[in-house]
């Protein structure tokens, strides 16, 4: 059984992949980015870290495994703790490569030192999306020249007489046309204005009167919206329904909101302490009830 193959599963759909006694996987979306050094378009990714701090079992590798090779949680878990054992002893000669998740390495300090690979793109929404790779846009500055006046010299010399006159009467014509159309503009504005005051005055005076007015439905729709909580704290499985029920009331009178989960592949009915929508809601409970009321508590997740 390679362990990194089922790690590496996991982090597609969810955002923490914890390795009970070793260490957590945790994911954190990034959008699209621009690498500006070999000019490349790189699509939204998650980038994964490394937590050691992570090493309390919430169940989730290991009911994965269960489900993915039809064997007990109990052996899954048996498999990990090997796994793990195997992998402490390589850290302490050379790095350790996990899959196509990254490289675990030790430093000076003996602390665990996490390079991830680049080259795989865990974000299901962004499947088939490929980095792209763009041509140098290169851009031309123009040199504008800046316009030369020309000399009262010049003027007198080169211009004639007539065309000076003929370019001023046409500039005098303009403004007396472009006055007119302004004056006229104005003039019709106003006109517009006196019609509209005249027309809002006749429509407040009016009155509407309905003579047979139809009666006011009033309609009140309850909105009801389901949680969707598909983390649960599993306090056991039992052969009987009878005692998976009798196990459910004994929970509810300590305080937990315990209910009845269904009927796994092997005919146990399991029975949750807690049900949550958050995952760190879920996980958080769990330790909690680990180190108060039982120890064999573990996460479900049931999408």
């Amino acid at each position: 059984m390679i362990l990194a193959n089922y790690i590496s599963d996991l982090l597609y759909r969810y955002e923490c992949v914890i390795v009970p006694d070793f260490g957590g996987f945790v994911t954190n979306r990034i959008g699209a980015k621009i690498n500006e050094n070999d000019n490349t378009f790189n699509p939204p990714s998650k980038q994964i870290t490394f937590n050691s701090h992570l090493t309390v079992n919430d169940g989730l590798l290991a009911n994965y495994i269960a489900s993915s090779e039809n064997i007990s949680f109990e052996k899954a878990s048996n498999a990990i703790a090997l796994s793990v054992i195997k992998w402490q002893n390589e850290l302490q000669t050379k790095p350790l490569e996990i899959g196509s998740i990254g490289v675990l390495s030790l430093n000076e300090n003996g602390q665990l030192i996490f390079e991830p690979n680049y080259s795989t793109n865990y974000l299901a929404a962004s499947f088939g999306l490929s980095t792209v790779e763009s041509a140098i846009i290169k851009r031309h500055k123009e040199i504008v020249k800046p316009l030369i006046p020309v000399s009262e010299k010049q003027d007198k010399k080169g211009i004639p007489a007539f065309i000076k006159y003929a370019a001023t009467a046409a500039i005098l014509l303009t403004l007396g046309v472009v006055g007119n159309n302004i004056y006229q503009q104005n003039e019709q504005n106003v006109l517009f204005a006196n019609q509209q005051k005249a027309l809002e005055k006749k429509i407040q005076a009016a009155t509407f009167v309905i003579s047979n007015p139809l009666p006011t439905l009033e309609l009140k729709i309850a909105k009801e919206e389901k949680v969707i909580k598909p983390f649960h704290v599993v306090a056991g499985a039992f052969q009987f329904p009878e005692n998976a029920e009798k196990k459910v009331n004994e929970l509810k009178e300590l305080g937990y909101e315990a209910s009845i989960l269904g009927v796994n592949k092997w005919g146990l009915t399991e029975v949750a302490f807690n049900s949550f929508s958050s995952r760190n809601d879920a996980i958080n409970n769990l330790y909690k009830i680990q180190k108060t009321v039982s120890k064999d508590a573990w996460l479900l997740v049931k999408k």
